[in-house]
């Protein structure tokens, strides 16, 4: 599967739209034709797949922000996705204030968001996989987790508007991560009733902690006009760590190479022409994978929300893979097919494509069955908290302003020192002016542990905290990366050298302009503890009481760590 530069340039995704610009008078949704140029997508091969992922049960459109910080260290320097902003333009050929420019990246947000409209939406992307389907009949579409878990109506349904909706959707196969901490029965009810007969769930890695026998099917054969063709399923091998063992008691979870090159050789030997792999590993540890397991035609992953224009091509000992993701909150679906003679993959196309809700209409069913789910909730749903004067976004490896507000309202309403938030990448963008509904402040916090806390520690303990949670984003080896980003801190300020040793990237502590002692205790309010038998007020009503009493939010000052020894890091715009 050679990739020429010529190649590159054809696969970008929206390059059809990258010439419209944002001063444009006849912009997407006032052109006629504009959705079917966007859209267009000549058929081609003769296996595909269609992929979304990440998409934390958004099924209305929203706004999303793409990320200002995706630092790569070590080996994933300058290397996609860890390319933010003029950077990513630059690399990917992508024209400034274009279509293309505001799915990809933060550049002027707002005033694109505005000119383009909201993103996503499942009644719109059941539009567009039927316009792929239409010919493609033969496509695959692949869930890569992370579906039911991110809105108040899933949380308040136990998932069951979003598993409704993938099965309506037409899914065909999927693999987990959030998904967990719905719990394992709840899981287990989903996989052998809703879809039984209709969507395969699919994780090679996940097996009982007794005697490693497998709980969910590891793989799933099919074939695609005569092609036989296997997907096997990675669920995010770090689910006991970053979200409560106890959700998940029994099950034993990890990355396990060993046993992904023994279900790639199994599935091979039983006639498999094309091996995909649906992950939820995360970008760096998919493109490591790929380098150490060979027979991987492709790696659809997710988890780390990275909207991929094109693959990454990795070698590896039996040839090369692509690497891909596709972005998060319904932002996207991607395309891949192959063209396979002879028994081999001789050429492919990738695309992956916005879902701007302007430009597709949204599909009735779908829209009737997202209508029905929300009707119990709706008036609480559109209880209006207060307005944001500024933007509110999350997403990055420091704090946006969504995480600062949340930070804000805990040690206000708390009355503690200092805050921690955890830095998840899920949570949908409100534009300056808007009314912060109840909708949009659960899409920050709806999860099943949401008891609020209020600790002392000492000055040493609350740097072995940032130490160790710094570690785990920052470690050279993704391997040792353990799932989303830097833990959001409010009131302190602190130095980050992430190119440091372990143990040595956070310095210079200061709470209020003062150091902070190192055997002094402080009071922290924090809340989504991963231990068990945590109590607290939910999340949501420590921040909705601070939203309601101060009616009009105003600019947040986002509490970003100086950062030291990452200058040029094309990662990094702050």
């Amino acid at each position: 599967m050679s990739f020429s530069r010529r190649e590159f340039m054809q696969v970008l995704a929206v390059a059809s739209a990258s010439g419209m610009a944002l001063t444009h008078q006849d912009l997407l949704a006032a052109t006629p034709g504009a959705g079917e140029r966007l859209y267009d997508l000549p058929k081609f091969g003769n296996v595909s797949f269609m992929h979304f992922t990440d998409c934390h049960a958004q099924l209305m459109p929203i706004y999303f922000r793409e990320p200002s910080v995706n630092l790569g260290l070590a080996e994933a320097h300058g290397r996609p996705p860890h390319i933010v902003g003029e950077q990513l333009l630059k690399f990917y050929g992508i024209k400034p204030n274009t279509a293309a420019a505001h799915a990809f990246t933060y550049l002027n947000f707002e005033q694109a968001a505005q000119t383009y409209g909201k993103v996503g939406g499942f009644a719109h992307l059941a539009t567009l996989v039927k316009q792929i389907q239409a010919n493609r009949p033969h496509a695959l579409l692949l869930d890569g987790g992370d579906t039911w878990q991110g809105s108040a109506t899933s949380l308040w349904s136990n998932a069951q508007d979003m598993v409704d909706a993938c099965k309506l959707l037409g899914v065909d196969i999927m693999t987990p991560h959030w998904e967990f901490t719905f719990g394992a029965d709840r899981v287990k009810e989903v996989v052998e009733k809703d879809f039984a007969g209709q969507i395969d769930f699919v994780a090679q890695n996940v097996t009982t902690s007794d005697f490693g026998d497998q709980v969910f099917a590891p793989y799933v054969m099919k074939e695609q006009n005569g092609v036989k063709l296997a997907v096997i399923g990675q669920a995010f091998p770090y689910t006991p760590i970053a979200n409560p063992r106890h959700f998940v008691p029994d099950w034993s979870f990890g990355i396990q190479d060993e046993n992904m090159q023994k279900q790639v050789d199994e599935v091979r030997a039983k006639g498999a022409q094309v091996v995909v792999v649906l992950s939820h590993n995360g970008m760096d540890v998919d493109i490591k994978m790929a380098s150490r397991v060979r027979g991987i035609d492709a790696i659809l992953g997710g988890h780390t929300h990275d909207g991929m224009p094109a693959p990454v091509i990795v070698k590896n000992a039996g040839g090369q893979t692509l690497v891909t993701n596709a972005g998060s909150n319904g932002k996207f679906l991607a395309v891949l097919d192959f063209d396979v003679r002879g028994g081999k993959i001789q050429d492919f196309r990738y695309k992956l494509m916005p879902v701007f809700s302007n430009l597709i209409k949204p599909d009735a069913a779908m829209q009737a069955l997202i209508d029905k789910h929300r009707a119990p909730y709706k008036a609480k749903l559109e209880e209006k908290l207060a307005v944001s004067e500024g933007a509110l976004y999350r997403r990055g490896n420091f704090n946006g302003s969504w995480d600062q507000l949340i930070c804000d309202a805990l040690m206000e309403v708390k009355g503690a020192d200092a805050a921690f938030s955890p830095g998840v990448r899920w949570g949908t963008s409100l534009l300056s002016g808007d009314v912060i509904t109840y909708e949009r402040m659960m899409d920050q916090m709806a999860l099943t542990y949401p008891a609020t806390t209020l600790n002392t520690f000492t000055g040493a303990q609350i740097k072995e905290i940032m130490e160790d949670v710094a570690d785990n984003i920052f470690n050279p080896d993704p391997y040792y990366q353990q799932g989303g980003d830097m833990v959001r801190v409010g009131g302190i300020q602190y130095t980050c050298d992430p190119k440091a040793p372990m143990g040595q990237r956070i310095n210079n502590l200061t709470l209020k302009g003062k150091p902070m002692d190192a055997d002094k205790k402080y009071k922290v309010a924090g809340w989504a503890s991963v231990q068990e038998g945590v109590q607290g007020t939910p999340i949501w009503d420590v921040v909705s009481g601070y939203l309601k009493d101060k009616k009009v939010i105003k600019q947040v000052h986002i509490n970003q760590p100086k950062l030291v020894g990452v200058e040029g890091n094309p990662g990094l715009v702050l």
